[in-house]
């Protein structure tokens, strides 16, 4: 068995739904991927322990994800950088980190993406179909952000991002804080 960057995206996204029931079918919309990929997405992540399953519910194994994406992930899938591209920004150029690092004459690292509104330089995103995932769900957008930082950030990016991811990550299965999240509805 093989990790795959989409079953990271899958587990990214059952974090940013925080325990709100889900189909595969449903995810597999949101997500831009097949019902079949989000089912095999499922599978790895359960085999690898990623995730656990309970009274017939998967769900993100936070401990063992944490480990995972601060401390493997930027070994595993090391992004691509490339030529100047119109996408949507990630790294230090989108929030959350956007208000943590100041602004350079650089381009900003940008997903290439063709409804994307910002020309900047070209970073691969962990998926294919991140772009269409992070327009449809803000909370996804961030972690995906933080998660880029920590694949291909410098230092301080990704000492921010993996402060962050953790907190976040702890926040799993409480209520949220935030108005935008207020909606939600908590175990």
């Amino acid at each position: 068995m093989v990790l795959k960057p989409q079953d990271v995206l899958f587990l990214l996204k059952l974090v940013a739904i925080n325990g709100r029931g889900w189909t595969y079918n449903s995810l597999a919309v949101e997500l831009g991927m097949s019902p079949a990929e989000t089912h095999a997405a499922a599978k790895r992540a359960l085999a690898a322990q990623l995730a656990v399953k309970r009274v017939g519910e998967i769900l993100p194994n936070i401990r063992n994800m944490e480990e995972f994406l601060v401390h493997g992930l930027r070994y595993v899938f090391v992004p691509e950088r490339g030529q100047m591209v119109r996408g949507m920004p990630t790294l230090y150029a989108a929030a959350p980190l956007e208000q943590e690092i100041l602004p350079s004459s650089e381009p900003p690292p940008v997903w290439p993406d063709p409804d994307g509104k910002v020309r900047g330089l070209s970073f691969s995103p962990l998926y294919r179909s991140v772009p269409k995932a992070a327009r449809a769900d803000g909370e996804l957008y961030e972690l995906l952000v933080l998660i880029d930082a920590i694949r291909g950030g410098r230092a301080r990016e990704r000492s921010l991002a993996i402060r962050e991811l953790t907190k976040r990550l702890e926040g799993y299965g409480t209520c949220p804080q935030s108005e935008s999240r207020a909606a939600r509805t908590c175990r």
